[in-house]
């Protein structure tokens, strides 16, 4: 089962209190381990102007700036920009299915400043990461769903609504899931 595209969505059982109520959006998953970012928790801390500042990058007047988030555990001083497939970096992007990239270079928030980076954007800080066979033993456990991504959810503005608007998309009613799993 590869993951890529996917979303995983934190059940209510969820022990890590980093991952309580996340929605991850996968970039990459494979036999050497899983990589995702967590697109609803926002950095309250941090806005992509001071970013951009604190990098020394001038930005144009009425350019979009992209809400920051915090990624995941790991690497919290590095960025990635999870977007939309109109963009390819200079450096490389990251194709992670037919509808979303990865982006981890500078030139990407330089395009954005500038009004030409991609329609959609998020930009997280640091990343979830997980090591051969880790994810597929959290799966097992009961901590997360694997749902389909869509670019309303991953990229709209309301974070506090995506862990809701993902189970939905599933069909799931949240007041319907249980922390606690069962074996027969």
């Amino acid at each position: 089962m590869d993951l890529s595209g996917k979303l995983l969505i934190a059940m209510p059982g969820m022990t890590d209190p980093r991952f309580e109520k996340s929605v991850i959006f996968m970039c990459a998953h494979s036999g050497d381990g899983a990589m995702g970012l967590i697109i609803n928790h926002p950095a309250r801390d941090v806005s992509f102007l001071a970013l951009l500042e604190q990098l020394s990058i001038s930005h144009m007047a009425g350019a979009a700036m992209p809400a920051v988030h915090l990624g995941g555990p790991v690497e919290h001083g590095r960025g990635f920009v999870l977007h939309s497939l109109d963009y390819e970096g200079n450096a490389g992007t990251l194709k992670v299915d037919s509808r979303f990239g990865m982006t981890a270079t500078l030139d990407i928030l330089e395009d954005i400043a500038h009004g030409e980076g991609p329609a959609e954007s998020l930009l997280a800080l640091g990343y979830s990461g997980w090591g051969p066979g880790q994810i597929e033993a959290e799966l097992q456990q009961n901590a997360w769903l694997v749902g389909e991504a869509s670019e309303q959810i991953v990229f709209s503005s309301d974070s506090g609504a995506k862990w809701g608007g993902a189970l939905a998309l599933m069909g799931i009613d949240p007041l319907t899931l249980s922390g606690v799993a069962g074996r027969a």
